[in-house]
């Protein structure tokens, strides 16, 4: 009966250095390297003619060996010139050995591989893979190329994989989790590894081949296997029992309110208040637009809480939004006689004592703060509920940690997590399957949709005109200043420059700015001076994303617009228009426009629905720079397509169900670099 051996050292030619190396690919095992897929592949079925080729083609070429000889300059190199009669290129090689000169001075024919570069004396290729005195005829087949690191190149990965394929025959070796039509999970295995002349080459070079499909699937299978196991996991914990809506308190703070919830909100909280009167823990997702009214459905779950006899944490990503959540807070809690403590890094010393001994003994229902939350000195009292606010700028350890800080005897707390960044529904079903999700879809009755205009910088002038008078009008201006190139010194200085610029135009008004370089506490100043109308232009970097709430800003620049993403600009736009009035957003960008950024700025200014707008995010860049650090670490698939796959999605949920415990770690064992880390997200 065939096996694959135990360990990477059982192979041939693997010792422990090189097992080392491969380590750090996370192929830890023969099995880990059967499911080290291909990211790509190179196609060689055909010879390219040299007269043809064009500076940065990949191509496979042939010809009649020139000349080869050490070349002499900056760096000496071996250079070889081959030619097939529509022209000559080189091959250049910086790293040589005096066998592998000899051996290619003695060709008569060369076949390479490689990238066609601009040379000295014509196009080059710089180190090819090549051939000497090759056979007649190419092999109608695609070249893997594979995830590498130093010391690990593609030929050694195909060496120590390919062996391998012949061993995967019996089900005994590689076992199928997943019973699907067509190729079995080894056939698949030798297919996207070693194509064959008679494999749908174009397909596989796409990545639509019905057994990279087949992969695709067990590889989302294997996520959703982790979600279920996390799930399965916060259900066993158990959790404190809320009362439920309908308090003495609740009715109080309703009363108090004086707008009437959105049919959506109130929604959304007979949702969460199901959740919290179950002896389980609530994992839910509230997922609402800008503006939309996400932080009072907090507030009212949290008076349902408190009323219970337990505390509330509520923690942001930073100070600012922080204090824009202990301002809200405090408007509708303080008057119901509900203690609020805060707790953030500037908080040191007796005050910091202080708010540690409210928040133990449990005199401070509501703790509001920042990633302080997570010190060891902080103890709960009672803890019944954890609000995280914009939860993908938080790592998954941090989110843990405060989940663990709040076990009870009662269990553990339950987790309210909100976004403001809209997920398209293909990410929601995937990377958020351990959570239940609600969504604020309406805006409160009377918010105007933000007007959007994209303008070019050579109109910059009517720009500071249009300023001026909003200025003049008693509103206030964000001037928003994005990075020019790729560096946190190249952005400040635009802002300053840009304050400068402001100033000298504007001499009537007050132009104050804030940066990412200013102290916290200087931060925190400035935009409170700002909500003050001590000022009226904020010349602000990217700070200012989240959190600010100033009804009486009315009109956002945002200069270089085309260097952000989607979901960045939807968020910077929410900043205005959150009063009363219409807001406005003008978008400077520098021509010309890339079809990328042309594409963003039209459905920025066709659109203000942020759901629309995070799919259209999603198909013009992808999963992975969507939504931050959690996405960006679980996004990473090895065959799986998130945008290509999705019809796989639906039945993946359906198979996921029926999975027992051990078929989830056989898969995740599979295909999760680390699993453990993984399960827990």
């Amino acid at each position: 009966m065939k096996t694959l051996p135990d360990k990477l050292t059982d192979l041939k030619g693997v010792g422990p250095a090189l097992a080392g190396k491969l380590n750090r690919l996370g192929i830890g095992s023969p099995e880990d390297l059967l499911f080290h897929l291909p990211m790509r592949y190179e196609d060689r079925t055909h010879i390219t003619a040299i007269g043809s080729c064009r500076i940065g083609d990949t191509v496979l070429v042939e010809g009649v060996l020139d000349a080869c000889d050490v070349a002499y300059g900056r760096r000496r190199s071996l250079l070889a010139y081959v030619s097939d009669g529509t022209g000559r290129v080189g091959l250049r090689f910086y790293y040589f050995s005096g066998t592998q000169q000899k051996n290619l001075k003695r060709a008569r024919r060369v076949r390479a591989f490689g990238e066609i570069r601009r040379g000295a004396s014509g196009p080059e290729i710089y180190h090819p893979e090549y051939q000497v005195n090759p056979a007649a005829g190419v092999e109608e087949t695609l070249t893997p190329v594979y995830p590498a690191t130093e010391g690990v190149t593609q030929a050694r990965l195909r060496s120590l994989i390919t062996p391998l394929l012949t061993t995967i025959d019996e089900p005994s070796v590689i076992q199928e989790i997943t019973q699907l039509p067509g190729a079995t999970l080894a056939e698949a295995l030798r297919i996207v590894h070693k194509p064959q002349p008679n494999d749908d080459i174009a397909s596989l070079l796409q990545g639509t081949h019905p057994a990279q499909k087949r992969l695709a699937f067990e590889e989302l299978l294997a996520h959703q296997a982790s979600m279920r196991l996390l799930r399965r996991h916060i259900g066993s914990e158990g959790a404190p029992v809320m009362k439920g809506m309908g308090s003495e308190l609740a009715t109080r703070f309703d009363r108090n309110m004086d707008f009437t919830l959105t049919t959506a909100q109130d929604r959304v909280l007979k949702e969460i208040a199901a959740d919290m009167v179950q002896p389980l823990p609530m994992f839910r997702l509230l997922q609402g637009d800008v503006g939309s009214g996400k932080t009072i459905v907090a507030a009212r779950t949290a008076v349902d809480v408190i009323e219970s006899g337990y505390q509330v944490a509520i923690m942001a990503p930073t100070e600012i939004l922080a204090e824009q959540h202990l301002l809200s807070f405090s408007e509708w809690l303080l008057p119901l006689g509900i203690e609020i403590a805060w707790l953030t890094g500037k908080v040191s010393g007796r005050a910091r004592a202080q708010t540690l001994s409210r928040i133990a003994s449990g005199d401070a229902p509501v703790i509001i703060g920042t990633h302080a939350l997570f010190a060891d000195d902080v103890m709960f009292h009672q803890l019944g509920l954890i609000v995280v606010d914009e939860q993908h700028r938080f790592g998954v350890q941090q989110r843990l940690s405060l989940r663990e800080k709040g076990r009870s005897r009662a269990g553990m707390p339950h987790q309210l997590i909100m976004t403001a960044t809209p997920i398209p529904r293909t990410l929601t079903m995937t990377l958020y399957s351990d959570m239940d999700v609600s969504i604020i879809e309406e805006l409160p009755p009377g918010r105007i949709p933000v007007s959007t205009s994209v303008i070019p910088d050579k109109r910059r002038g009517d720009i500071v005109a249009r300023v001026n008078q909003a200025c003049a009008e008693g509103q206030q201006v964000y001037w928003v200043c994005t990075l020019i190139e790729d560096s946190d010194d190249a952005e400040l200085q635009a802002a300053e420059e840009t304050a400068r610029m402001l100033t000298e135009a504007l001499p009537d008004h007050r132009v104050a700015l804030v940066h990412g370089r200013l102290k916290a506490q200087e931060k925190s100043d400035i935009m409170q001076r700002f909500r003050e109308h001590s000022f009226d232009v904020l010349v602000a970097t990217t700070v200012i994303e989240v959190g600010v709430n100033v009804p009486n800003a009315n009109l956002m620049i945002i200069d270089n617009a085309e260097r952000l993403g989607l979901a960045q600009l939807h968020q910077l736009r929410g900043r205005v228009g959150r009063g009363h009035d219409a807001g406005f957003c003008v978008l400077l960008y520098q021509p010309p426009l890339g079809p990328t950024a042309k594409a963003r700025l039209d459905v920025m200014r066709r659109s203000t629905d942020g759901f629309l707008i995070a799919e259209q995010d999603l198909l013009i860049r992808g999963p992975g720079d969507i939504l931050g650090e959690r996405q960006s670490g679980d996004v990473q698939f090895r065959v799986a397509d998130l945008i290509r796959d999705q019809d796989l999605l639906t039945e993946i949920r359906n198979r996921a169900a029926t999975l027992t415990d051990s078929e989830c770690l056989i898969l995740m064992a599979r295909w999760m670099r680390d699993p453990e880390n993984l399960a827990q997200v």
